[in-house]
């Protein structure tokens, strides 16, 4: 009796890569970061809130100029109740600094509004300045898992460079010793950025 024997060669096994699903591939923002933008960017918006409160407290709501400012302060006070929402859900400690701010900034639009509308204007400029850099600044921090925070950011920073250009139109270059103000403003409005990170 013939026997066939069938001489078997071991197949190469092919290498399966598992690819991980495509949520863990995406980067993630460090959570101190987060922390530190969403509480300064709430401090940020109820600091501009005030400035304006100052404003309209001068000019008052039904003036020409004050119909302006009240534009500007409807854009902020939606910004500032978007972060008081995002200071719950993302469970973020705000500034211990917010009564500083509080007073400061009331003071600030209160001060440059009694100066004229020139000043008040240039306010807004230098301010406005520091806020739309540092939302685009912001920007690159933020991670694929905060794209919507990343598309409200950005929104942010167009309406607050809108109020950039509306105190440019209205003639804020112009106002007494415009330069040294602004810069003045600039300094404090980094410096209140700073601080509110940590504090």
């Amino acid at each position: 009796m013939q026997y066939i024997y069938i001489i078997t060669m071991p197949q190469k096994r092919k290498k399966i890569i598992k690819k991980k699903p495509s949520r863990k591939n995406k980067a993630t923002t460090d959570k101190n970061i987060l922390d530190e933008i969403i509480r300064v960017d709430h401090a940020g918006e109820y600091g501009a809130t005030r400035i304006y409160d100052g404003q309209i407290a001068i000019f008052g709501k039904n003036s020409k100029i004050g119909k302006t400012i009240q534009h500007m302060a409807d854009q902020e006070q939606e910004h500032i109740e978007k972060f008081n929402e995002l200071i719950i859900e993302k469970n973020v400690r705000p500034t211990a600094l917010l009564p500083l701010w509080n007073v400061a900034g009331f003071a600030l639009g209160a001060g440059t509004a009694l100066m004229g509308e020139k000043a008040a204007m240039a306010c807004t400029v230098a301010v406005e300045k520091v806020i739309g850099e540092h939302y685009r600044e912001q920007q690159n921090l933020l991670e694929d898992d905060e794209k919507e925070l990343k598309k409200t950011i950005a929104k942010f920073e167009k309406d607050e460079l809108e109020h950039h250009d509306i105190g440019l139109e209205h003639d804020a270059e112009n106002a007494i010793g415009y330069k040294a103000m602004t810069k003045v403003i600039e300094i404090g409005c980094k410096t209140a950025i700073a601080i509110s990170k940590k504090i």
